[in-house]
Formats: C-alpha cells, structure tokens, sequence
C-alpha cells in the first residue's frame, strides 16, 4: 500500500461531516496515516446526478486532504452489465473534472480472493449452502420484530457445503437452486445479519472473466473486503447502506487487523424535485423509447446534463451548496438551474436568434447596403471581445415583441411607437401588412441614422430594446426547448401512480425556422455556450450539422416554472 503525503486543511471548521471523520482519523494516525477512498459504481447503467455527488465527495475528500481515490466498478451481476457502461462511467467522471490514475479496479479482479475467503468460512462452519428458493428464504427470515427461522439446510456438514459450492461453481446446478449463505444469527434484531446470502448462482458470460465463473459475489460479500483488497481506508456510501454498516464490518472481520481496516460513512442521497433518481425506472424509460436514450437531455444523468449544456463547474456548484448531511432531503430543482444559469451567464458568449420571426421592412434604410456593428460577446467578461453582426434594410424580430392594440407600459414595438433594436439604430413603426387570415406579414418602419450605438446620437433613449436579425444573412435553425421530464414535485412519493404517468407532455418542443445570426452559425461547435439574448442559454446538439443547425435549450433566463405552478 502506497504512502500518500496528507494535506490537512487549515481551519476544521469548514470541513463537513465526513471530511471531519477523515480529519480524525489522519490526525490520529489511523491505517498509517493513509487516505484512500473509491467510487465504486455498478457498470448496469449510465450515472445520474446522485452519482455526481458522491464522486464529488469520494475524489473531493481525496484531493482536499492529500489523498487518493480509486474507481472501482462493482461487476458483480453479469446479466445487467455492459461495457458500453463502463465507458459511460469513466467519460463522466472526467468531464466532473476528476481523475483515479491509474487505480482503475473492478470487483471481478477479487473474484479469485473472495472464492478463497468463502471456502476458508465454509470450512469454518460459517457458511452453508442453501437450496430454498428466494421466497421459501425471504418468508424464513421473519420480521424487524418476529425472529427468523433456522434453514432446514443450515447444519449440513463442512464436507457436504464444500462439495456442494464447487459443483455450483463448476455449473452443476440451475441459476436458483443454491446459495452460499454466511451462519450468523437468524434471530438478531438486524435483520441484514439473519444468514446473508453471499454467493448465488448465475449462468451468464461476464464482460471481462467470461464463463470462467458460474458462482457470483452479492454486494454486501464483495464490497468490503473489495475495499480490503485495495487498501481503502474510507468507504464513503448513502444513507441506506447504515444498516448494512454492522454486516461490512463483520466480514471485513474476518480479514483485517489492527493495522488496517477500511471504515464505511453514509452520507444523505441527492433527491431532485421533478425527477426520478431510480436507476431502473430511467433505464424503464430508455428501453420504452419515452426519452430518447440514456443521453437524452430531459434526463437526470450525467450525460444528459452534458448534451443539455450544463457546466461541470454549475453541478459541483450546486453540490457544495446542498452540502452533506446524515438527513434525506429533497433538494429543489430550482436550485440546480441557479447553478447553472450562474455559471453559463459568466462564461456563455451572446448572440442573436429569433425564434418566432416576423419582418421587419426598414423603408428608409438604402436597398443593398449591409453594414456590421459591433456586439459584446461576454459583457461579464470584457476580455471576450466582440463580434461583427450584418445589419440590413430587411430584419426578423420576435413576433411576440409586435403588438397592434397595446396595453399600457408596453414597452416594444407598436404603431407609431420607438424601440432600439441591441446593437443598431432606434426604429419607428409605421405600418404593417397582413395576410388573408390577417395575420402580420411585415412590419413597416424607419430608422433614425444618427442612433447607431456608438454614434453621438445614440445616447437618445427610448424604454424598449429589442434583438433581431438581418433578413438576407440569417442562417435556419431548429431549436429544442427542454423542460422538466415530471410534472409531479415528487414523483417517488406517489406510490399509487404508474410514474410513468407523471411524465410532463411539455418537456420537449422543437422548434423550425427559427433564425439565427452567421456568428452563431459559425461558432456552433460541440460543447460551445450560447446565451441567446432576450431569450434563453443554449448549445448545439450532438445532431447538429453545418447544413442543419439544431440547438438544444439549456435553460430559460429566468425561471418562470414556479410562477407557473402557483397559478
């Protein structure tokens, strides 16, 4: 086991709970002074928000204190695995912005050390074979308050357990006829502790050991003294893992000794209002094609988020702020987007895109004359610089910022009525044109020369500003606008419903022909941060192409979800 030079941080008083633990153990010399912690997820799914936080905690810890982190990945049940998640796995923790070395572990590298273990508590008499079925042992183990009973297997002799579980792992038996159970105590008040299974047959090629194993470790077997084999000092999990707590130190018991031991601290679950955190509900919702895959945007995963454009920093931002705690709770989603809207308004470069365009014929402006003024592209950060905007006699804006009877303090465009249009002149309406149906088809205007931005006139003010785009150089897109995936605040407290029931009908809307500025057309790179003035942040989708821009919206400027729901 490697020695690890530990940082203590100054002041304790800002470390929380667990850190504070580990603060402890270091200052009192516990394992050699050594800090070691792993993630260790399951390779049967892709990674959710609630997985970010404890990588945040598992590599955080580590790092704050000098120490190191293993990913090790739990491949115990070949039937659900895939390598497909694994790669998944490993994208996602370093796009969080942390990394494991080159302590990349699996489970199934114990497999051998575990099969050894269990043959020595066989030996001992503190393991049997059992052949009841899964139910016939569930009703067996009683109640939290009615005592288990004895298997009527449970006294078979050391020779007979022996010879039993080779043959089971030779691939004798058929999946569900035997179990390795632990001899403990089917009377004790936890009821993890009345004889666990720890080996169960399954017939299945696993992703990297093949068929060479037909017997396979449960979690509570394999995960501790997995943390043993690899000198894991801190084995940091959630809440529900509290009473299995007992169950791990009695069989990393039968390894270690004053030495070393790994020691497990539980931590409270991220609960997200609107979402569901259930891996095999998400993965219920992939193969039923109700999303469009695990990466799809409305999703509470990790890649999700990325495609949507949420920002590793805006996740990790959110994280610190809900903290760890020995409480659940269920933390708003709201929380989560202020994260997101914080971090995207420092770093995303404006544009112009107009989403439901309607033309604007500027009367005065001279035919065939283009011009380019000049917009920021990051007010919040001058250092970004600017950008060149074509401005023409032909303009789109926001139909919705047209209005031809208009209330009071209506501050945009109307007959008769002064706006600037972001960047350029002030403009006057002086009419419109309908269709047959009369709807609006242009907007007739002029434009006074002398309020260009820039230009000595342009200090003149008028209350509306407005974004838009030149007619003859706006390039097609279509946007995505993502919302919420549940119309329920808690959809896990609603037992009686089908959550599938609860999905919002609204949390897509695509969009056609919306029109966006060349600047944007041609800065629409995989991963860049858009914030579309006046209307929202948004980034180009993984389908999108120079010939077919599509953009996802990654979050509304401000968040109108709650005005909504107490209407």
């Amino acid at each position: 086991m490697a020695e690890n030079v530990i940082n203590e941080p100054e002041e304790s008083k800002g470390l929380n709970f667990v850190e504070q633990i580990v603060a402890d153990d270091l200052r009192a010399g516990k394992n050699g002074g050594r800090l070691n912690t792993r993630f260790p997820p399951e390779p049967n799914g892709y990674l959710h928000i609630g997985h970010a936080k404890a990588i945040c905690m598992d590599f955080g810890v580590a790092e704050k204190f000098g120490g190191t982190c293993n990913l090790r990945f739990d491949d115990t049940n070949p039937v659900k695995e895939d390598v497909e998640y694994v790669d998944s796995i490993r994208e996602d923790i370093h796009w969080l912005g942390f990394d494991w070395g080159d302590r990349e572990y699996y489970a199934s590298d114990y497999f051998p050390q575990l099969y050894d273990l269990a043959i020595r508590l066989i030996k001992e008499g503190k393991a049997y074979v059992d052949d009841q079925t899964s139910e016939e042992i569930a009703a067996q183990k009683g109640t939290p308050t009615i005592p288990g009973t004895n298997s009527p297997y449970r006294d078979r002799t050391v020779e007979e357990n022996l010879d039993l579980f080779i043959r089971m792992n030779a691939g004798e038996f058929p999946e569900g006829s035997h179990v390795l159970r632990a001899r403990i105590d089917m009377a004790s008040s936890n009821m993890h502790f009345r004889d666990p299974i720890m080996y169960r047959i399954i017939h299945h090629p696993h992703h990297r050991t093949g068929n060479k194993w037909h017997v396979y470790p449960m979690y509570d077997f394999a995960h501790g003294q997995s943390d043993y084999f690899e000198g894991v000092t801190h084995s940091i999990c959630t809440l529900e893992f509290v009473p299995h707590r007992p169950l791990y130190d009695y069989f990393v018991d039968e390894l270690a000794d004053e030495s070393y031991r790994p020691r497990q601290i539980e931590f409270n679950r991220l609960n997200l209002t609107y979402t569901v955190m259930s891996k095999r509900k998400l993965l219920q919702l992939v193969k039923e094609g109700l999303v469009a895959g695990w990466d799809d945007p409305r999703m509470p995963t990790i890649s999700g988020m990325r495609r949507r454009g949420f920002t590793p920093r805006s996740i990790r931002n959110f994280i610190d702020t809900i903290g760890y705690t020995k409480y659940e709770a269920l933390n708003s989603v709201a929380l989560l987007e202020y994260a997101v809207r914080e971090d995207l308004n420092r770093i995303a470069t404006r544009g112009m895109a107009v989403m439901d365009p309607v033309r604007v014929i500027i009367t005065n402006y001279p035919e065939g004359k283009t011009e380019m003024v000049e917009m920021e592209n990051n007010p919040e950060n001058p250092a970004e610089g600017t950008h060149g905007m074509p401005f023409s006699r032909e303009i789109f804006i926001e139909r919705d910022d047209f209005m031809e009877n208009p209330p009071k303090k209506y501050f945009r465009l109307a007959p008769d009525a002064e706006v600037r249009l972001k960047g350029a002149y002030i403009i006057r309406c002086t009419g419109v044109e309908k269709d047959a149906d009369g709807q609006i088809r242009e907007i007739y205007c002029t434009y006074d020369p002398d309020t260009r931005s820039g230009l000595p006139g342009s200090q003149r003010k008028v209350k509306g500003t407005l974004h838009w785009v030149a007619a003859d150089t706006a390039v097609d897109a279509t946007v995505r606008l993502y919302d919420r995936l549940f119309n329920v605040e808690n959809p896990a407290a609603e037992t009686e419903r089908d959550f599938r029931e609860m999905l919002n009908p609204d949390s897509l809307k695509v969009i056609n022909g919306v029109k966006v500025e060349p600047f944007l057309a041609n800065s629409a790179s995989r991963g860049a941060k858009f914030q579309f003035q006046r209307v929202g942040y948004f980034t180009p989708d993984y389908d999108s192409t120079p010939e077919h821009l599509i953009f996802n919206r990654t979050i509304a400027l401000k968040d109108s979800w709650e005005k909504v729901q107490k209407k």
